[in-house]
Order: structure tokens, then C-alpha cells, then sequence
């Protein structure tokens, strides 16, 4: 053969590779993508609403009632709402009263998203490609919650219209909190909870502590609601969330039954099902005991793996519903006291490779241990202990491991901490800032036989005190550092130097903390400074790292510049 006959015979088998990845890598997964895109279903009902037909009587400034349900917000800021009847009713007297509040909520979650993605073209892909991945979604959603969002949707703006109807945004929402969990070394999931009973409180009586750790941004967390449901069946029940979250990611029932959620690991999901808040609500509508809440949560196919903490008045005890797409095991402990962070730990999850390197590389088991230590030096519990042991911003041995710490039970960013006295159907929810504020209590009995208890409270005697050293002190080092951070990543990005008194001063904020030198190291990477660079580095080795993962990113960046 001659050599234009070889080269002929190599160019084709070329060509022909480049068409076969040109399938595998992008035809087909285009044509895929398409299919699914047009396929998505997201089951809107047909129903009529007429939100106009709901009268709304305010009084003042912070009231407003529909009927006897009504939407209040309270003196620390908090918005209290009562809702009652159908699906379709409570959906649509929800939308009217909170009409301003949810087109906010909407507001600052796209920008915040937009600022992650600043490219148009990206973020029009995003919304493509968030529908393709939650197209079959609705289907495993119960009509009750369809019909429920799809009339609060009726009160949602359509500015965003260009990336669905206001219907299929608020249901792509739900899901929010479980796409957060493949972002887990973003740190936008990452919570702490604990309960104790028998000896290890006070009284006896069970007491549940979390706080939750899901922070988008600071005008996310701004307005937070205290949802207090009537439902058309099943058991009336309070949830702490934010406007247009119909799911649970807190809540009490008014049977004693309490639920939350903390993110664990697990694959990377690639397409949806059942959103977690969701199943939980379902839960705590639906569940008086441990045993049901099991039941239930075995029935629905979840997309993401979750540990779902479960107190019980009637049970006396606590126990945690270990969750992933393909499995659902319940684990219980005999000490009276149980512990819940970012792991898994039942025998089912004990050789799971997921769970394993959860527990080996990211800062849960390393929070676990804190609790278990800060409860021991605590017992027995009560209410006040329990804020305290959740405003915790130390280490290990009490060790000082700096302001924010990702190891910290208390990392400045909770977007809310409450406290669960479930057999005597109290509920403590925090005021800002984060779980540093007055703890407010609720009692779901005297809520429950008279909505009005919302407006006319008088239980200061039930308050927790808000941390009074912290606000004077750490409070505003807290605020300053995150500006300064904020600042010298924007000189990182923009080349431009900044004083070396403006260094010392940011040092000064935080010195404890290992993320302070790694950004400076940063910093002086991009003026040239290597020396300096390395410096730094090396300085934040000496501290307290959350994740195996963050270590290894410093080592690689030494290895990299440090030539000595």
C-alpha cells in the first residue's frame, strides 16, 4: 500500500474517533438532555384559585388576618404565620398574606445564584439543566403539597417567568436544601443536633437541641418564618423555615413529635425524586412515634442521603432515620443521649465507602465529638445548657480554633437554632443574630387553641437570654473580618495591593484561624511575593483545618511555590 493509501486509512480511523467521542461526549448527551427537557412533567393542577376573593385585615404595620389565620411579625423580627384548611386554602391565604415576602425571597436566591454564575449564558443552561434533572420530580410528590405550592405560587412574581411558571420555580425550591448537599465543600449544608432524656436532663423529660447550618447569604436568612399548620388532615404541627418553604427541615407536631435534618453524604445524584424537606413534612404530619416516622420515610425514594433526627413525647427517646437513594436504616442509642451531624452510624452505613470518607476527611465526626464532649460537662440538661452548648464556637479541650470555623458547633451562619421540649409541646427558636439572640418559646397547645397567643403573648419568664458576651465582644470581629475577607479576595482577583497595616489588622480579627493566613498566602501568591506566600501557608497548617480536603489544597500549593 502506498503512503497516501496509509495516511487515507489513519485519517479515517481518526476521523471516525473524533465522531465517536463527538457522540458519546456530546450527542448523545444533548439529545438526551433535550429529551428529558421536553419530557419534564411537573404535574401542575388544574385548579382554580381566586386569591382575590381573601380578605386581608391589617392591624398596624405587623399584622395581618385572613379569618382567623393571620401573618405577625414579631418584636425580634421573626414573621409568625398561621395557616388552616384545604391544600388550595391554606396554598392561597399563605400566598396573600406573605405576597411581599416570598417575591423578596425569590429576589435575593436568583441574585445570589447570579452571582455564583455572573455569565447569562450559564446561568440560562442552569435553569435548563436543573429542569432536566428534577423532570420527573413531581411525580413523586403527593397532590396534597402539589396543590398547596401550586396556590402560593399564585402570589409569586413572574419576573422570572423566562425559567418556568411561578409553580415549577417554587417546586425546583423544594429541592434547594438536597442540591446543597452536593456542595457540601462549599459548606452551604452543615448541621449539628443532639437529643437527651431520662437522667441527662433536668426533669427527665426529653430535650432536643440543632442548629441549621444552610446558609445561602445573609438576605436569605433575613426573613425567617414560623409556620404554624392546620391541616385539612393529619396532625397539626410548627415548622421553622423561610417564606415559601412548604417542606420541613425543623418542626414538632402536636403530638410531641419532633424532626430535622442534617446532609450526609453519598453519590452524586443524577436525577430527583422526592425532595427531603418534603418527606419530612410528610412525617410530621402524618407520625406520632419513632416507629411511623420510620415507616414512612421507608415508603418514598429520596435523592440524596440524609440523617433525619426524630424526638417523641410519646416514645420518650430519640433516634435517627439514616437515609440514602437506595436504603433507609434506623439507628437508636441505649445512653440516653443521641448525637447527629454529617455521618452515618448504623452497622447498615459502616462499610459504606461514601459514609467512610465522610467520616475520615470532612469535620463531622470532628463536631460529633465536641457535642458528646459539651454534653457530658452539661449534664443534666436543661433548656438554657442546651442554647449554650449551641452558641459553642470552640474546639475540642475548649481549644480556641478561631471565629467561623467550619469544626466549630457554632459557625456563625446558622440560619436558625431551636430547641424542642416535645412532652410538654414547647418549641425555642432563635432571634439574629444566628442562635446569638433571645430564644423565644412557643407553646404549640396554647397556639393550637388560640392563633391569637401569637399576637398577645406574654412568657418572657420562657425566654432564653440572648448572648450578651458574645455581642459585645466576637460579634463584631465576626462582621469585620468577613468584610475584610471579602476585600482581599477582591484584590486577589483584581491584582491590586493593598496597606500591610490593612494585613495586621485582619490578622488581628481572627488569629486563630486558619483560613486568615491561607488568603493571605493567597494575596501575596498574586502580588509575586512567593516568599511570603509560603509564609502564610505554612501558617495556616499550624491551625485547626475542617476537611482533609482543604489540608491537602494548602500542601499542594507549598509543594508548588516553596523552592527552598
Amino acid at each position: 500500500m502506498n503512503k497516501i493509501g496509509v495516511y487515507s486509512k489513519v485519517l479515517k480511523r481518526i476521523v471516525f474517533t473524533i465522531m465517536v467521542i463527538l457522540l458519546l461526549t456530546v450527542l448523545i448527551p444533548v439529545t438526551v438532555g433535550i429529551y428529558y427537557f421536553n419530557k419534564a412533567d411537573f404535574k401542575c393542577p388544574n385548579d382554580s384559585i381566586y386569591p382575590e376573593k381573601y380578605h386581608v385585615k391589617s392591624v398596624g404595620d405587623s399584622i395581618k388576618y385572613i379569618e382567623h389565620n393571620l401573618l405577625h411579625r414579631n418584636k425580634y423580627g421573626l414573621w409568625e404565620v398561621y395557616i388552616s384548611g384545604s391544600p388550595l386554602e391554606r396554598g392561597t391565604k399563605y400566598g396573600v398574606l406573605t405576597k411581599d415576602l416570598l417575591q423578596y425571597q425569590e429576589n435575593v436566591f436568583v441574585e445570589q445564584i447570579k452571582e455564583f454564575i455572573p455569565s447569562d449564558f450559564y446561568f440560562n443552561f442552569l435553569h435548563k439543566l436543573i429542569a432536566i434533572f428534577n423532570w420527573d420530580m413531581a411525580s413523586y410528590i403527593p397532590e396534597e403539597y402539589r396543590k398547596e405550592i401550586y396556590a402560593i405560587s399564585q402570589s409569586c412574581s413572574h419576573k422570572f417567568d423566562s425559567f418556568g411558571t411561578p409553580y415549577e420555580r417554587q417546586l425546583n425550591y423544594h429541592a434547594a436544601h438536597d442540591i446543597g448537599h452536593t456542595m457540601q465543600e462549599y459548606m452551604l449544608v452543615g448541621c449539628s443536633s443532639f437529643a437527651a432524656w431520662n437522667e441527662n436532663t433536668s426533669d427527665s423529660t426529653l430535650l432536643i437541641g440543632r442548629n441549621f447550618d444552610f446558609y445561602v447569604n445573609d438576605k436569605f436568612a433575613r426573613n425567617k418564618i414560623i409556620l404554624f399548620m392546620e391541616p385539612e388532615k393529619g396532625y397539626k404541627f410548627v415548622s421553622v423555615s423561610w417564606p415559601g418553604m412548604m417542606g420541613v427541615v425543623s418542626g414538632m407536631n402536636e403530638k410531641g413529635l419532633t424532626i430535622t435534618i442534617n446532609a450526609a453524604k453519598g453519590a452524586i445524584p443524577v436525577t430527583s425524586a422526592m425532595p427531603i424537606s418534603l418527606l419530612v413534612r410528610e412525617i410530621l404530619q402524618n407520625a406520632k412515634t419513632i416507629q411511623e416516622a420510620y415507616q414512612i420515610a421507608q415508603v418514598h425514594k429520596t435523592f440524596v442521603s440524609e440523617s433525619i433526627l426524630i424526638g417523641s413525647a410519646i416514645d420518650r427517646s430519640a433516634a435517627i432515620i439514616e437515609k440514602t437513594p437506595s436504603k433507609t436504616s434506623l439507628y437508636k442509642e441505649t445512653d440516653n443521649e443521641i448525637i447527629c451531624t454529617n455521618h452515618f452510624q448504623s452497622n447498615d452505613f459502616m462499610n459504606d465507602s461514601y459514609n467512610i470518607e465522610n467520616i475520615n476527611n470532612s469535620d463531622s465526626k470532628y463536631r460529633y465529638d465536641r457535642l458528646s464532649e459539651l454534653i457530658k460537662e452539661s449534664i443534666p440538661l436543661s433548656p438554657d445548657k442546651v442554647a449554650t452548648i449551641l452558641r459553642d464556637r470552640r474546639g475540642l479541650n475548649n481549644k480556641d480554633i478561631g471565629l467561623t470555623n467550619q469544626k466549630s458547633i457554632n459557625q456563625s451562619i446558622s440560619h436558625h437554632s431551636v430547641i424542642f421540649k416535645p412532652e410538654e409541646l414547647k418549641i425555642w427558636v432563635s432571634t439574629e443574630p444566628w442562635q446569638s439572640g433571645t430564644f423565644l418559646c412557643y407553646n404549640l397547645k396554647e397556639i393550637f387553641d388560640n392563633p391569637n397567643k401569637l399576637v398577645e403573648r406574654n412568657d418572657k419568664q420562657l425566654t432564653i437570654p440572648a448572648d450578651t458576651l458574645f455581642l459585645e465582644n466576637d460579634y463584631q470581629n465576626i462582621l469585620d473580618y468577613r468584610k475584610q475577607f471579602k476585600k482581599i479576595r477582591e484584590s486577589i482577583n483584581s491584582g491590586l495591593a493593598i496597606p500591610i497595616q490593612e494585613i495586621h489588622s485582619f490578622i488581628e480579627l481572627n488569629p486563630n484561624y486558619y483560613e486568615v493566613y491561607n488568603i493571605i498566602g493567597d494575596y501575596y501568591n498574586e502580588m509575586n511575593d512567593i516568599r511570603k506566600a509560603v509564609e502564610y501557608w505554612k501558617k495556616s497548617l499550624d491551625c485547626e483545618i475542617p476537611s482533609v480536603y482543604e489540608s491537602n489544597k494548602i500542601r499542594n500549593k507549598i509543594k508548588e511555590y516553596d523552592k527552598e
